[in-house]
C-alpha cells in the first residue's frame, strides 16, 4: 500500500483534476480554507491589535515552518513575496564597483533571477558569466567550478534546473566559492519539498525559493535563508522598516536588527503567510524522504513509459540526477498539452524542452500511467487528422 495516499483527500482538485504540474504549481491543501477565515476573523474582531498577537512577527515564525524542510536553524530564515525579491536583498548587500564583481551562474538558470542580476550589471558594472550547458539538460560541475575564481562576488545558481529537473552537485561548486572568497546564492525552489537536502550541512551562504511549487503553499510566499554568522556582517539597501533595531521608535536613520530582522523591509504580506502554511504543515509531517522515495519511483516509472513511446527524455536517467519532474519531448508538444488541459489534465510545456510532468506524494502510480495514454491517444489522433488533411490535399 502507499501510505502517502491517505493525504490525498486533502487537496480538493484531485476529485475531479489529473493533476501533475506540482513543479509549477503545487495543489492547494484544504487547510488554506481554514486558515485564511482565520486570518480574516483575525482582522474583523482583534483589528489593529493583530500586529501585536501574531502578524508582525510572521515572517520569522512561518520562516521557521519552512526552516525545517530546509534544515535551517530557527531564526535564519524570513518571509517575502518571491525569489526576485530576494535575491534583490541579497544583491543589495554588496558593492559591485570594485574588482571583485564577477558574478557567475548556469546558462539553464531561471530567467527571473538572471534578470535581476542582469538589470545591476548594467547599472554597476559588474560582470556575469555564464556556465553553458552542452545537452541543454545538465550543467557540467567541473566547468562551474572552473569559472569561480578570485574576483568571483557571489555564485547565484540552482539546486535543481527548471528546464530539466537536473540535481546539480551543488556542494564541490560552494567549497571552491569560499575557497576563493565567493558566496553562494542557492535557488532551492525546484528542491524544497521533494529533494531532501540541509543548508547547514551544505554550508550555503544564503538560499531562496518560494512556496508555488512542491511545498504547496501559493503565491506571495517567498523565503530567504542567510546563514546566521552573516546577520550582523551584511546591511541591505533593499531595507525598510522591519528591517530596524527599535522599528516602533521611528527613528530617521536606519539601525540594522542584529538578527534576520535586517533581511526584511516593508509591511509583511501577512495573508500569503497565513495561506502557505497549511502546505508547510504537510510536507513537514510527511517528511521529505519519503515524498522522495515515491518521487523517484514514480518518474522512473515516466521515463519508462516514454521510453516505450519512443518519446525524447530531456531529464537525466539516474534517479540522483532527478528532481521530481520529467520532461518528455513528444511531437506536438505545445499542442498536446493544451489538448491535455481541455481533457482536465494539468502538467505544462517549456519551448525548448518538452512536456513537464511533476507527480507529487499525493498522486497514484494509475495517474502516472494515465496520463501517458492519454498523451499517446492526443498524438495518434492528430496523426490521424495529419494525414487525413495530407490525403485531402491530393483532390
Amino acid at each position: 500500500m502507499d501510505e502517502l495516499l491517505q493525504y490525498r483527500d486533502q487537496f480538493p482538485i484531485l476529485d475531479k483534476t489529473l493533476y501533475l504540474i506540482n513543479h509549477s504549481l503545487g495543489a492547494m491543501p484544504v487547510g488554506v480554507y481554514d486558515r485564511l477565515r482565520e486570518y480574516a476573523d483575525i482582522w474583523a474582531t482583534r483589528g489593529i491589535r493583530a500586529w501585536a498577537e501574531g502578524w508582525w512577527e510572521m515572517p520569522l515564525t512561518t520562516g521557521n515552518k519552512v526552516g525545517r524542510i530546509i534544515g535551517a536553524d530557527p531564526g535564519t530564515v524570513v518571509m517575502h513575496q518571491n525569489v526576485s525579491v530576494c535575491q534583490s536583498v541579497i544583491l543589495s548587500c554588496f558593492d559591485l564597483t570594485g574588482k571583485r564583481n564577477k558574478i557567475v551562474y548556469e546558462a539553464m538558470n531561471f530567467p527571473s533571477v538572471m534578470y535581476v542580476y542582469e538589470a545591476h550589471a548594467r547599472a554597476a558594472g559588474a560582470r556575469i558569466v555564464e556556465v553553458p550547458s552542452d545537452d541543454g539538460i545538465t550543467i557540467d560541475t567541473q566547468r562551474m567550478i572552473d569559472a569561480i575564481d578570485e574576483e568571483t562576488l557571489l555564485v547565484p545558481i540552482s539546486h535543481v534546473l527548471f528546464k530539466s529537473a537536473y540535481i546539480q552537485d551543488i556542494k564541490p561548486i560552494i567549497e571552491k566559492a569560499h575557497k576563493v572568497g565567493a558566496m553562494v546564492v542557492l535557488d532551492v525552489y525546484q528542491s524544497a519539498g521533494t529533494v531532501p537536502f540541509n543548508v547547514r550541512d551544505l554550508e550555503v551562504d544564503f538560499a531562496t525559493g518560494g512556496s508555488v511549487k512542491w511545498l504547496c503553499g501559493g503565491p506571495g510566499a517567498g523565503y530567504l535563508y542567510v546563514r546566521s554568522d552573516l546577520h550582523s556582517r551584511l546591511e541591505p539597501k533593499v531595507t525598510g522598516w522591519m528591517a530596524h533595531r527599535a522599528p516602533f521608535a521611528f527613528e530617521p536613520e536606519m539601525d540594522y536588527a542584529n538578527d534576520i530582522h535586517r533581511f526584511l523591509h516593508g509591511s509583511p504580506a501577512v495573508p500569503a503567510y497565513y495561506a502557505a502554511e497549511s502546505g508547510y504543515d504537510v510536507v513537514n509531517q510527511i517528511g521529505v524522504e519519503r515524498i522522495r522515495e515515491k518521487s523517484v519511483r514514480q518518474t522512473t516509472r515516466l521515463i519508462e513509459l516514454a521510453d516505450a513511446q519512443g518519446w525524447k527524455v530531456n531529464s537525466p536517467r539516474e534517479a540522483a540526477q532527478r528532481g521530481g519532474s520529467v520532461i518528455i519531448d513528444a511531437p506536438y508538444s505545445g499542442e498536446v498539452v493544451r489538448e491535455l488541459a481541455a481533457r482536465d489534465v494539468l502538467v505544462d510545456y517549456r519551448p525548448g524542452a518538452g512536456i513537464r510532468i511533476g507527480p507529487h506524494f499525493f498522486n497514484t502510480d494509475a495517474e502516472v500511467d494515465r496520463v501517458i495514454d492519454v498523451i499517446r491517444d492526443i498524438l495518434d489522433t492528430k496523426a490521424y487528422e495529419n494525414h487525413m488533411s495530407a490525403e485531402g490535399a491530393k483532390f
